[in-house]
């Protein structure tokens, strides 16, 4: 560690604050507590641990060295050059915090634009600044539906086929709020489940239902019936969306949509790892003072200048603690501008365009790979770009051969989903060219056929 104080200025400080040793600023702390042994290795030099990482680095397999199929949640897409040269610019660096709109406006400007082209995207009235990923803004959907209701109405009915990380942390953030009952099932082996299951479940006290659109196995599954059944019930309705899908889908907005949540990770943001992610969070203009998060306005100055401002944000920070309904803080400001960036460069068209190569070689993958003997296509609805298929043995096994045959495999739905057992979720984007699927639908032959 670099310290770059003098043994005569740290002196200065002690006598400046009144003791003589540094060990005298501890003396409130328990003698038994305060210089525990740490078994650490000795100091190395800055280019040691360098190489060191890299060794860490070497053993990774990153997806520009391999061929992915892999998604559940996170996709590997085509992110332009420009994405990652404009996110760099010093113009954007403004102040992070935009309370002050005279020294924020880059920061104003770029969430702007984000919201509206969120706004837009999925065909609902207003979004908020972000989230951290996808499941915090589910969770922080049935918090808004919750405080809709002022906590008079208790249920959360999820669709069983909603990502199951997403659920988790959407029972994590409402466990601690009074008698809340969240409904979920479990998906059948063969798929079977319907909305209208989820239907049967709606009383006068369900606050929201919860849908992923298309869902956790990729189907795209026609939800107008459910959301009518909500709202004769007064319920809400949440859609947990592909961002991608929607360039080519119908948008929640025209479904009926009262809340439209997502990961926005396909939009020009890199897998890395896990994160940092972006969740995004869209509704109507009704419940926007429910909105967690923040809310950019555009306005003008005194010169009639266009502007912008932070027009609302509903966290206890700024208000009230018992009127607050979310203590969000950040609003993942660099992967939000990532996401803008890469929508206005892609544009309306150039999203259909992505989405329709995702839906055509998906659809081609599913093909070829139900041709093989053994391996059954699972999804009798229609999907995007993700697939169930079954396989004639343990997806652990067959996933650690295609590794050595330089193929990122498929999603083993039995991890959290035990009825699913040897069932893979296939995940095709527009970086799998036809010579890449074909070659992973030999793989598989091979590794299951010898």
């Amino acid at each position: 560690m670099f310290i770059p104080h003098t043994e005569v200025e740290k002196k200065e400080m002690l006598k400046g604050i009144g003791v003589k040793d540094v060990k005298d600023l501890f003396t409130d702390v328990p003698e038994k507590f305060r210089y525990p042994k740490i078994n650490l290795p000795p100091g190395v030099t800055e280019m040691e641990v360098f190489a060191e990482l890299n060794d860490y680095a070497a053993a990774n397999e990153p997806v520009g060295e391999m061929v992915c199929f892999l998604g559940a949640g996170a996709y590997h897409h085509y992110v332009p050059a420009a994405v990652d040269a404009l996110l760099r610019r010093g113009e954007f660096y403004t102040a992070y915090t935009p309370y002050q709109p005279e020294i924020s406006q880059g920061t104003l400007q770029a969430i702007f634009e984000f919201q509206t082209l969120i706004a837009n995207l999925t065909g609902m009235d207003v979004c908020n600044a972000s989230h951290y990923d996808g499941a915090t803004a589910t969770a922080e959907a049935g918090v808004m539906a919750y405080h809709h209701f002022r906590g008079k109405r208790k249920k959360i009915i999820l669709s069983p086929a909603v990502n199951p990380q997403y659920q988790e942390v959407l029972c994590s953030y409402l466990c601690g709020f009074e008698d809340v009952d969240i409904h979920s099932g479990k998906l059948h082996g063969g798929l079977s489940d319907q909305p209208s299951d989820l239907g049967a479940l709606i009383d006068d006290q369900t606050a929201l239902v919860v849908v992923q659109y298309p869902d956790f196995l990729g189907r795209i599954q026609d939800f107008s019936s459910l959301v009518y059944a909500a709202h004769q019930s007064g319920a809400l309705v949440a859609f947990v969306v592909n961002p991608i899908a929607l360039g080519l889908l119908k948008t929640p907005g025209e479904l009926g949509a009262d809340i439209v949540v997502g990961e926005g990770q396909p939009l020009g943001i890199p897998l890395s790892f896990g994160g940092p992610y972006l969740g995004f969070f869209a509704t109507r203009k009704e419940y926007v003072r429910k909105l967690s998060g923040r809310l950019v306005g555009e306005t003008t100055d005194a010169q009639g200048r266009r502007g912008y401002v932070l027009t609302l944000t509903a966290r206890e920070q700024h208000i009230r603690r018992e009127k607050a309904t979310s203590n969000i803080c950040s609003n993942q400001g660099l992967m939000a501008l990532a996401a803008t960036i890469y929508m206005s460069l892609v544009g309306k068209h150039g999203m259909r365009q992505v989405a329709d190569l995702c839906y055509q070689k998906a659809h081609y993958a599913a093909s070829e790979i139900a041709k093989i003997p053994g391996f059954q296509l699972v999804s009798k609805e229609p999907f995007f770009h993700e697939f169930v298929v079954k396989c004639p043995s343990g997806i652990d096994e067959i996933n650690r051969d295609l590794l050595d045959m330089g193929f990122i495999g498929g999603y083993d739905l039995g991890q959290t989903h035990p009825e699913l057992t040897n069932q893979m979720l296939v995940a095709v984007t527009e970086m799998n060219s036809k010579e890449d699927i074909d070659a992973f639908a030999a793989a598989l032959q091979e590794v299951t056929h010898g």
